[in-house]
């Protein structure tokens, strides 16, 4: 188990962090924004010396072997190549949203990708699996690509990967064991695709990349292990790129793991681009510390049974159950497809070694007293299909709720998914369990750093230009206020308005140039990458909003009159067996619009009495209901 400092208090403590690091930074208010070692010597990692790695796996995984990515149509490429001299940052995905992230340095001939993630959809595109970054600015630039690097394993900066890599040529990854494996674990998942180059690096790695790049690296703390900071050096200094990061404390609120970021801040650091998931949350975030001291004490005091539903990705924490476990003498059994391959990943790669007999098949849970067990499980934000919410709605086949069980659910909740948390709840405390959140104790830890990490991250590695990225606008406004605040000069923030923004600089002045590289989303629906455009997802939206009517008529070719009743299928719309005289009144007026139009017409033109149809019956609909479905006419010559 990878061990952590102690912590005194199970409290979040108070953090006094300026008292420790003397700072000249100005008062900072939210509210503001709404007014206005060596680094010389590289070696080469040999080639292909981690693609070869076996790691096995367990759990069944569901395979996407179909899922091969298909070309959209392209836009086209405006932004001219990077002038001699410059330095260029496009962050393609991850700056109007939260996930997808992926951001290109390109320097002379040479480009450089950091990270390659996804995001999940929203309302706003029904349907839609994924959305991942768009490539084409790469893929027309593909030959200049020496490399991607990867922060760490999770989805939202990896998870593009197979649906992006056959498209970019195929370039080798750089990324550390844990997050090696993850990645090959889900490229098995499709079968189709050659077979990945990854190359393994650490902390201590330096790499060269073509002939005007460089990269090595510094370790941060993140919610998932091995994650890993990158620098990339270039002719004017060095661009940092954290990731996902947090600074750890101890218990007594002095941060803990800084010194490599202090040293790293007496080099010539030319631009930090920086996350701001949290850079709303004030002060600084709980320690992981304090989640796993709540976690003993919770676990020593239950009266029996203990459910744990957290995120697969938790890895660490999920490491930390099981060697809790251990010491209360308690068996753990996994429930959850990718929560099974995590684990099992960190144990073949020896980041932990429970006890054998610890962790056992949840088929087994029912053969031991409800004292001694532990279930840890995904579905803790009320995913319908996940282990937590079959468990909670009596469709688990192994584990039934009981009143003396103590449910924990170990996460916050994500934007988007607050009611089918709430539904989670209520089915569980209908069946009597006590139910444990992040709300009334400290169960869950942020990964994200908040604002006082932020800046005194910022103050730490002390770079020329500050470019915030990961978030929404709002989210990173605030983060450049935070630089602001430490007296970092207008003229060397930049606050990219959009993905696909082109940033340039020659080391003394940064700029975002006019024009974009092609950033629109891509969406992956089932077999297709990248095949459903915008009209698509306006025919989706506005199914879902008022939906179909389809009206199907027979009409004599040689009188245009007819034939018989109209024949009406709404779906989404109306139900058909009460709304009998909407429905009389609207094959009346089909008819009628029908007639009307090819009274004198020889031969009929159907695209025009279409037209007519769809144009009455849609304004006779909208008069009756206040509702306008999709209107599609069916017609019929005989």
């Amino acid at each position: 188990m990878i061990e952590k400092n102690k912590v005194e208090q199970i409290k979040t403590p108070e953090f006094k962090i300026q008292d420790k690091i003397a700072t000249t930074a100005k008062p900072f208010s939210v509210s503001a924004i709404n007014k206005t070692e060596d680094r010389k010597v590289y070696k080469s990692i040999k080639p292909n010396s981690g693609a070869n790695k076996k790691y096995n796996f367990s759990g069944n995984r569901k395979t996407t072997q179909n899922k091969r990515p298909m070309m959209s149509p392209k836009s086209p490429i405006n932004v001219h190549p990077v002038a001699p001299g410059k330095v260029r940052i496009i962050p393609v995905g991850g700056i109007e949203e939260v996930g997808r992230n992926l951001t290109i340095v390109e320097c002379g001939e040479d480009i450089v990708i950091l990270d390659a993630g996804f995001q999940f959809p929203g309302e706003d595109t029904p349907g839609i699996d994924y959305l991942v970054p768009n490539t084409e600015y790469l893929e027309a630039n593909k030959s200049r690509i020496r490399g991607i690097i990867i922060s760490h394993a999770h989805l939202d900066h990896v998870g593009a990967l197979p649906y992006i890599i056959e498209r970019l040529g195929n370039p080798v990854i750089y990324s550390t064991k844990l997050t090696n494996a993850m990645i090959k674990r889900r490229h098995s998942e499709f079968p189709h695709l050659p077979e990945i180059q990854l190359e393994e690096i650490t902390s201590s790695s330096k790499i060269q990349l073509g002939r005007s790049l460089k990269a090595s690296f510094f370790n941060i703390t993140h919610t998932v292990p091995d994650a890993i900071g990158i620098i990339i050096e270039t002719k004017y200094g060095n661009i940092l790129y954290p990731g996902d990061f947090k600074i750890d404390t101890d218990g007594n609120g002095n941060p803990i793991e800084v010194s490599e970021y202090i040293k790293l801040g007496k080099e010539n650091n030319l631009a930090l681009l920086m996350e701001s998931t949290n850079s709303e949350a004030p002060g600084f975030s709980m320690s992981e510390n304090v989640v796993h001291e709540n976690f003993k004490r919770i676990f020593k005091s239950a009266e029996e049974r203990i459910i744990v539903g957290t995120f697969s990705s938790q890895l660490e924490r999920i490491m930390e159950i099981i060697s809790i476990a251990e010491d209360l003498d308690k068996k753990v059994f996994i429930d959850g497809r990718s929560m099974k391959d995590n684990v099992a990943i960190a144990e073949e790669l020896k980041l932990f070694k429970p006890k054998k007999g610890t962790i056992l098949p949840v088929e087994q849970i029912n053969d031991f007293p409800q004292n001694k067990v532990i279930a840890v499980c995904t579905g803790a934000q009320g995913e319908k299909n996940a282990a937590l919410m079959r468990i909670a709605s009596n469709r688990h086949k192994d584990i039934k709720i009981t009143p003396k069980d103590t449910v924990i659910l170990s996460s916050s909740v994500i934007p988007g998914n607050e009611t089918s948390v709430q539904a989670l709840k209520d089915k569980i405390a209908r069946q009597g369990a006590k139910i444990i959140h992040h709300g009334i104790a400290d169960v869950h830890a942020t990964g994200h750093a908040y604002q006082e990490e932020l800046k005194l991250m910022i103050k730490m590695l002390n770079p020329k230009f500050f470019i915030p990225v990961h978030g929404y606008y709002f989210m990173r406004k605030i983060n450049t206020e935070l630089a602001k605040s430490l007296n970092i000069p207008d003229k060397n923030i930049c606050l990219a308005p959009d993905n696909g923004s082109v940033i340039e600089t020659d080391g003394k002045t940064i700029e975002v140039l006019k024009k974009k590289v092609p950033s629109n989303y891509v969406m992956v629906d089932g077999l297709g990458v990248g095949d459903v455009q915008e009209v698509v997802m306006r025919d989706r939206q506005m199914l879902s909003q008022d939906g179909i009517f389809v009206i199907i008529a027979t009409i004599d070719a040689q009188t245009g009159k007819v034939k018989s009743s109209p024949d009406i299928i709404s779906r989404g719309f109306i139900y058909l067996r009460e709304s009998q005289d909407l429905l009389k009144q609207t094959r009346f007026l089909i008819k009628k619009t029908i007639e009307d139009a090819t009274g004198k017409m020889h031969p009929i033109n159907a695209s025009y009495v279409k037209e007519q149809v769809r144009e009455k019956v849609g304004k006779f609909l909208f008069q009756k209901t206040k509702r306008r479905p999709m209107l599609l006419p069916v017609l019929l010559e005989v």
